[in-house]
C-alpha cells in the first residue's frame, strides 16, 4: 500500500465502458456490485458505467439499477473504448482506479485479486493477465499465437516486461491516472498500451501482472483481422509520439491538456 494511504480506508473506482449492451448491462452491473459488496469487506467503492454513445437502450437498462454505488454517464456519439475509459477516469473519486470490460468475459472477482497484488507489490499499476500462471482462461489457440507476437513487439518497442497488456481489467493508483490522463490520445484499439507506456515513461515503473478468470464467448473469441491491423497501427503511432515526437513530455503541455 502507498505509504501515505496507510492508516486510512481506501476508496475504489471501477470504470465499466459499455457499447450496445442493452440485453446484458443490467445483469453485468448487478454482478459487479454484488461481487464487490461481498468481496471488499473494508473498502468502499463506486461503479462508473460509461455509455459510449446513445445507440440503443443500454443507458435505460443501466439506470434501472437502484444503488448508491452506481453512477451512469452517457454521451451522444460512439467514441471508442479508450475514450470511454478516460471519460470515466475523469469522474472517478477513488484512491485506486480500475476499469473492467462489460460483458462478463472477465470475472469481476479479479478486481479483489488485483487489489491484493497492488498491496503486495506496492505497485503503481496491476495488469490483469491471461498468461499469469494461476489465471483461468479458455484461450483460443489462434488468439494465443497472435498475442505472443504482439507482446513480443510491445516488449521491444516500449520495454514493458508484461506477458499480456490487452486484458480488459487493470488497476491504477490515483497519482498515475492524474499524471497520464491529460496526455492520452488513443480512443480505440491501443488504449491499454498508451496508458502503460506513458506511465512507465513518466517513472511509474512498478507495473506488475495479476491472475484473472476469463471465459471467452463465441463472439469475443473470434479473431478480427481488421481490428488486429488497426491495433498494430495505433501501437506504432504511440511509439512514434513517445520516442520520436516526445509528445507526452511536460514541455508539450499546451498541446495535450484539454
Amino acid at each position: 500500500m502507498n505509504q501515505k494511504n496507510k492508516g486510512k480506508n481506501q476508496f475504489l473506482s471501477v470504470i465499466v465502458p459499455t457499447y450496445k449492451q442493452e440485453r446484458t448491462i443490467k445483469k453485468d452491473l448487478e454482478n459487479i456490485i454484488d461481487t464487490l459488496d461481498s468481496g471488499l469487506s473494508n473498502i468502499d467503492f463506486e461503479i462508473i458505467c460509461v455509455i459510449d454513445g446513445k445507440i440503443d437502450n443500454t443507458s435505460k437498462e443501466a439506470k434501472k439499477i437502484k444503488s448508491n454505488k452506481l453512477k451512469v454517464y452517457e454521451y451522444n456519439n460512439n467514441q471508442g473504448k479508450g475514450y470511454a475509459v478516460r471519460f470515466g477516469m475523469s469522474k472517478a473519486k477513488g484512491d485506486l482506479i480500475s476499469f473492467l470490460d462489460a460483458g462478463m468475459d472477465i470475472s469481476p472477482k479479479g478486481i479483489m485479486m488485483l487489489m491484493a497484488h497492488m498491496d503486495w507489490y506496492n505497485a503503481d499499476i496491476i495488469v490483469g493477465s491471461k498468461k499469469h500462471p494461476v489465471s483461468k482462461v479458455n484461450y483460443p489457440i489462434l488468439r494465443k499465437i497472435l498475442s505472443l507476437g504482439y507482446h513480443l513487439g510491445v516488449r521491444i518497442l516500449f520495454g514493458l516486461d508484461l506477458s499480456d497488456t490487452q486484458s480488459g481489467i487493470k488497476i491504477f493508483r490515483r497519482e498515475v491516472v492524474e499524471k497520464i490522463l491529460p496526455r492520452l490520445l488513443v480512443k480505440t484499439y491501443a488504449m491499454d498500451i498508451e496508458m502503460l507506456a506513458v506511465a512507465k515513461y513518466l517513472g511509474f515503473d512498478r507495473i506488475y501482472e495479476g491472475p484473472i478468470e476469463v471465459t471467452f464467448s463465441k463472439l469475443t473469441s473470434a479473431v478480427r483481422w481488421n481490428t488486429s491491423f488497426k491495433m498494430a497501427w495505433d501501437t506504432l503511432a504511440v511509439f512514434y509520439r513517445l520516442k520520436v515526437l516526445h509528445y507526452y513530455d511536460d514541455k508539450n503541455i499546451n498541446n495535450w491538456i484539454n
